[in-house]
Formats: C-alpha cells, structure tokens, sequence
C-alpha cells in the first residue's frame, strides 16, 4: 500500500486530473532534445514519500531540463477509480503506480503497458526476486518496484499494557482474548475504516490464508471457486470477530487516512490497533499524533488447526508501470526513481522498504526492520485479493467482505457472491 478529487495533493509543478496518454512535445533546436511533458500519477498522499517523490521530480527535470513532470496524486480508492476508468477508455498516464497482479495483467492484455524488458534488463539483477514478482508475467517485465511489505497489526503498547496484555497474541483465539480484555479495559479495539471496504477484506484474506492455506489461495484464483469449506470458515471467524463489537464507533461510515478516520483513531490514542501495510506508521504521523516508541507490529495470527502458518505474508508493494505509448523519458524515470543511490535514501527516509539486494541495513525504524525481518523471513506470500485476482474478483471481495462485516450478508452469502463474480470473469 494504499491508498475523490477533492483529495488530490499537488505536487511538484502542476497537479494533473486529466489523462496522461499523450506526451506533449515540442521541437529541439538543433540537436538538443525537444520539451516533454510527463504525465505521472501515483497514490502516495503522505509524508515521507509524498514530499519524496516531489523531490525526485526535481531533480529528475533538473537532469533533463527538456523535461516537465506534472503528477496527480490521489487516495487508495480515488486512484483505483480513476485510473480504471482511463485505462477503460484505452489510455494510461506515461508513468503510474501499480500493485501488479491481475489488475496489471489485464492492463497489459489491453494493450496499455510498454513491455520494458529490454530496457531493463540490465538493471533487474538489482531486484530481490519477491519485490519484481507481481510485476513478471510470461517472462517478460512491466514494472519495476518501488516497494514492498506486508499486512500486519499495528498496535499501542501502552493499551495493551493497561488491559494486561503482557504479549502480541500468536492465535486466532489469543487474538478474540485481546479483544475481549482490550474491551474489559475500556478501550476500543481496532480502528476500521469500514467506509472504503479495501482495509476490511485484509481480515477475510487473512483468515482465508491462515485457515485453506497459501496453495488454496493460488487454487481459487484458477478454479474460481471461493465456496469451499475453508473460505466460509474463514468468513465465520470474522463474522465471530465482528460480533465483538471491537471496531471504533460509526466505523462503517469512516475513511481510513482522514482526521477521524482508522489511521488517526489508532494514531491518537482513541483505539488500539488497526490491520494495515507497511505504510500505516507514515499515514498515522500524518493524521494524527503518532504514537512514537509506544506504536508496534505483531504479524496476523495463526488460526489453531488451520493450513496456513504465520510467516506466510500478505500484502504487496508499489511499483512504477510505463504507458504502451509514452516517450522514452517516462522509463528514464522510472529507472531514475529505482536506482540504487536514489531507492536507498528513500528506504533511509523511512519511505518504502527495501527491493534491491542489500538494502536492508538502510531500514532505520524499528517497526519497519520487524516489517522487513518478517519478510525477508516469510516462508509464502499472497498478494492483495483485489490486485491478484481480475478487478471485478477483487471488487467483489472488498464489497462482500464489507456487507459480511456490517451483517448484510452471511460468510455463505459472500463466498457465493464471490465465486459468481469470478467465474463469469473466467467465461
């Protein structure tokens, strides 16, 4: 991770809301190279990032002054929605974040991204193989990462403390008993940002992982069938969840970064953990207080009797795609942003986690080096339900798991719902 116009940030010279499918160009004198004008768009709406990528801006159109980068920045479901319906119209922006998955796939199978495979082909070797994955189909490259993580909880040691919580809990059930004293205690506990769907569909995804295990998750995404018993257990064990009442008041209503929303509500104190990437300590600083050396991280539990194990990670990273007709600047960029020096001051700022070999001992956040252990130690790794699977599969799943969350619909109900979605994608 993620992550409306009205939540554009400008950036850099000029913010664009339209499309970028087009390089605008001027003649060159001479031999000189003649203007472009960049279209880049990604979703990195909070610091450090945002204020980083501005900066490699800069310094990229200072290196080429022929060159003008104008971005639109944009929140997690205003940046799917936007760009779903560009790339319907058969357009992409010259450069744009990407998760990769099925949603890049099918990016690719319309003909909208530039295959930079031999462009880049002698920079892939830099690459850890987990960060180019989800970026790599049929041997061929489409992306280069910017980063990679992981899902996990992210919790306030000093409410856990105060309910008597001595440890992060390693089971399903000993996670249902930390919500249950968290309760006892008085203090709310998990901060959910029910309104924008994707941040929920971390726990039916979680649960599903830890329940069928990873090769079932691989399975449903071939058969299409998400009506097996382990995936309506998994909605089981939510909707057990949920009967806790452990979410935040009006949750079904609130975003996820705005001031009263899921990231702030942990950031200032007001509940005591939320399940989300490796992103959430940035967004909480930046809505919120911060929690400083109170904030921590414990890795989704194990559900007792269930395939799965905990060292097997869900989550996903960001990575930089090129537009099938943007000029040869746009992957200028994007080899300018991924480069060695310039990737690892942006891992040392505390914006992304490490995608080069070597770059681990740049990690200085303590929450983020258990991020980066976790995964350099991760035995399996599932990527996003709704960037992994076609992008109707994945809306599906944000918004069954939604309505199974707010009771409009039963685990039965949802992985129907589900399967029906997919198989008709599949036809």
């Amino acid at each position: 991770m993620k992550r409306t116009c009205a939540l554009i940030a400008a950036a850099v010279l000029v913010a664009g809301c339209g499309g970028g499918q087009t390089a605008t160009t001027e003649p060159g004198d001479g031999g000189s190279p003649g203007k472009v004008t960049l279209e880049w768009w990604h979703l990195s709406t909070s610091d450090p990032l945002k204020t980083i990528w501005e900066t490699r801006a800069k310094e990229f159109q200072a290196a080429n002054p022929h060159v003008t980068v104008k971005m639109t920045v944009l929140e997690n479901e205003a940046y799917k929605s936007k760009l779903t319906t560009l790339t319907q119209s058969g357009k992409a922006p010259h450069v744009f974040a990407t998760w990769g998955g099925g949603v890049l796939k099918q990016q690719i199978d319309a003909g909208l991204v530039k295959d930079i495979s031999a462009d880049v082909a002698s920079e892939l070797g830099t690459f850890t193989t987990a960060a180019l994955a989800a970026y790599q189909f049929d041997g061929k490259t489409y992306a280069l990462p910017t980063d990679i993580g992981m899902v996990g909880f992210w919790y306030n040691k000093k409410h856990f403390e105060k309910a008597g919580v001595t440890e992060p809990p390693k089971t399903w059930s000993g996670f249902l008993d930390t919500v249950k004293k968290l309760k006892t205690a008085g203090i709310t506990p998990i901060a959910l940002a029910g309104k924008e769907k994707w941040p929920g569909h971390y726990y039916w995804a979680y649960l599903s992982m830890r329940i069928a295990g990873l090769q079932a998750m691989h399975q449903a995404g071939v058969d299409h069938d998400f009506t097996k018993p382990e995936f309506i257990e998994a909605g089981r064990q939510l909707k057990a969840l949920v009967d806790l009442q452990p979410f935040q008041r009006g949750f079904l209503g609130a975003g996820y970064s705005t001031p009263d929303g899921q990231s702030a509500s942990v950031s200032n104190g007001k509940a005591a953990m939320e399940l989300m990437g490796q992103w959430a300590p940035a967004v909480q600083n930046d809505s919120g207080k911060g929690l400083g050396k109170d904030l921590g991280f414990f890795p989704f539990p194990e559900v007792e009797g269930g395939k799965g194990v905990i060292t097997e990670a869900f989550g996903g990273g960001g990575g930089m795609a090129v537009g099938a007709d943007a000029p040869k600047e746009a992957l200028d960029l994007v080899k300018f942003l991924t480069n060695t020096e310039n990737h690892t001051k942006t891992v040392e700022a505390g914006g992304v986690l490490p995608v080069l070999k070597g770059e681990e001992s740049a990690v200085k956040d303590e929450n983020l080096k258990i991020v980066a252990d976790s995964l350099a130690n991760a035995t399996g790794f599932q990527l996003y339900l709704d960037q992994a699977y076609p992008p109707a599969v994945g809306s599906e799943v944000n918004d069954s798991v939604a309505e199974l969350i707010a009771g409009a619909k039963t685990p039965e109900q949802a992985a129907q719902d589900i399967t029906e979605v997919a198989k008709s994608e599949s036809e």
